[in-house]
């Protein structure tokens, strides 16, 4: 009787952990996926003026409530996995030329340069001079994406391949990028400014580029002549809490720190 009654029990206990499986394994699912996390319009922060409130009205964008997409969509571990190995599903290519620049120290700096493909609606010649973002150049996705819908608007672009991030360029001396020098970024814009005198120009940093042109324009008066305006995007302002930030491991953060690490080892190696 007991071996009956305790056989009778088992499939019971197998059905509990079952479910207690399968609830686990949502609640992951649920975490993962940040499902749970309410839409919102951005929260603006911005002194009243001129500039700010013509943004305001050219771009609403700015102000309405950003919809994901279902399910993914509001899971930045997917979003930022999906686009930095996948892409977009048409990436475009935009045709460029490659500048070399011999700097004071013997390192060689290139950037590359992209002529616009209508007219610029003001009717005026203006450039973008970009800072790609941390170990990046002009031949990642993002900064290709950006770099042809800004041609098509009328924009000439300069993008700088960080030093040491292209694979088939060589240094030329003992150092590639860091993240406080503005020597190649300055190299690139005293380019552009000699060859096309007439130019105004559109100062775009991304991510640590971000840092780069905010370190840049505030080096010195001389360096903010002739620029229109300044766009930082995803800037970190504090390497020091980032990095402590860094090394939680809330949210994955310390994966990512290693997913870095690793990526500037490679660089690194590959130039020894």
């Amino acid at each position: 009787m007991s071996a009956i009654l305790e056989s009778s029990e088992l499939p019971a206990v197998f059905d509990g952990v079952k479910l207690a499986a399968v609830a686990a394994v949502l609640y992951v699912i649920v975490r993962c996926l940040n499902l749970k996390s309410p839409t919102a319009p951005p929260e603006l922060i911005y002194q009243d003026s001129a500039l700010a409130r013509f943004l305001l009205k050219s771009c609403p964008l700015l102000t309405k409530e950003y919809i994901p997409p279902l399910i993914w969509g509001k899971s930045g571990h997917i979003q930022t996995a999906l686009y930095g190995k996948m892409g977009r599903v048409r990436s475009p290519h935009p045709y460029g030329l490659r500048k070399y620049l011999t700097m004071p120290d013997g390192a060689t700096a290139t950037f590359d340069l992209f002529e616009p493909r209508s007219e610029h609606c003001t009717g005026e010649d203006v450039t973008m001079v970009i800072c790609p973002g941390i170990a990046n150049h002009s031949e990642k996705q993002y900064i290709r994406t950006f770099v042809d819908y800004a041609q098509k608007n009328g924009y000439r672009c300069a993008v700088l391949n960080h030093l040491g991030a292209l694979p088939n360029i060589e240094l030329t001396s003992p150092r590639m990028f860091t993240y406080g020098c503005t020597w190649e970024f300055g190299a690139m814009v005293n380019y552009i400014k000699k060859t096309y005198p007439q130019t105004q120009l559109v100062v775009v940093g991304f991510s640590l580029g971000g840092n780069i042109v905010c370190k840049y324009l505030g080096e010195s008066q001389a360096n903010q002549e002739r620029v229109l305006c300044c766009v930082s995007v995803c800037q970190g302002y504090c390497a020091q809490r980032a990095q402590e930030t860094f090394m939680q491991w809330d949210h994955c953060r310390r994966f990512y720190n290693f997913l870095m690490a690793d990526n500037m080892k490679k660089i690194i190696l590959s130039h020894r």
